[in-house]
């Protein structure tokens, strides 16, 4: 399929990387900056573009991989012109109808992407979503070419799935960050320590429920421990006011 990519950012760079090795044709990259445009099309044998007007106008599809607070405005740029051509965004938080264009869609990858760091994209999961019914097939078609995990969901419900992102990826993340504080502060300990027990209670996810997997001091509303560790985080009140919301909060789930 040929392909032209709206951007050069953490998710462009892994998308653009899959479907080139998936023998897809990037025939432009598009970047405001020269340098980013010129660094990943150099990768997937493109084109570098930094002026919307210099797009073509004959690729099967356009996909717009930029920041949420930009992407309807670039929306506009792209579909200029080349009206009738698919336009699809990879944002899991906006809605498809930021595209203002009879052939507009969604394809999400749900996953956290770094520039310089490679991911298997056949284990992440692409949510997908069209205007025109009859481009569902071809966008499938298109993400399992680099997937083994397609599902359709509207605007509504991926709303949902993002928030849910949110807190399985970026929260927990958070926390380990928190973790890695009190382990620097405390006996200036590796964060790697934590490495063990956080593959571990990953690996259990695979066979049970997050709730039936969960464990701790709170589970079993241990209060001698919980009170004496938020004694602990006495200095930082935000830190305490985490710990005891998730305390609770693990608490009211067992219930």
């Amino acid at each position: 399929m040929n392909i032209i990519l709206i951007g050069a950012g953490n998710l462009a760079t892994n998308l653009g990387k899959a479907l080139f090795n998936a023998n897809h044709k990037i025939l432009q990259v598009y970047s405001r900056t020269a340098e980013s445009a010129n660094s990943l099309a150099k990768i997937l044998k493109s084109e570098p573009v930094t002026d919307f007007s210099k797009l073509r106008n004959d690729a099967d599809i356009y996909i717009l991989a930029v920041k949420d607070s930009v992407l309807e405005e670039v929306a506009e740029q792209v579909v200029k012109g080349r009206e009738g051509r698919m336009f699809v965004h990879t944002a899991g938080s906006m809605p498809m109808s930021v595209i203002h264009a009879d052939r507009a869609g969604v394809f999400y990858p749900m996953q956290t992407f770094s520039k310089y760091k490679e991911v298997d994209f056949t284990v992440i999961p692409c949510f997908v979503e069209v205007s025109y019914k009859p481009d569902l097939i071809m966008l499938k078609m298109l993400a399992s070419t680099i997937s083994d995990t397609i599902y359709e969901l509207n605007s509504e419900n991926r709303k949902y799935l993002h928030l849910s992102a949110v807190f399985c990826c970026n929260f927990v993340n958070h926390c380990y960050a928190m973790g890695a504080q009190l382990l620097k502060e405390h006996g200036n300990l590796p964060f790697s320590v934590m490495l063990p027990l956080i593959e571990e209670t990953a690996s259990k996810l695979h066979y049970l429920s997050p709730k039936e997997a969960q464990t701790g001091p709170a589970v079993r509303w241990d209060e001698n421990v919980i009170n004496k560790q938020m004694d602990l985080l006495s200095e930082n009140p935000n830190m305490k006011q985490i710990y005891q919301l998730l305390s609770q909060s693990i608490h009211d789930d067992q219930l």
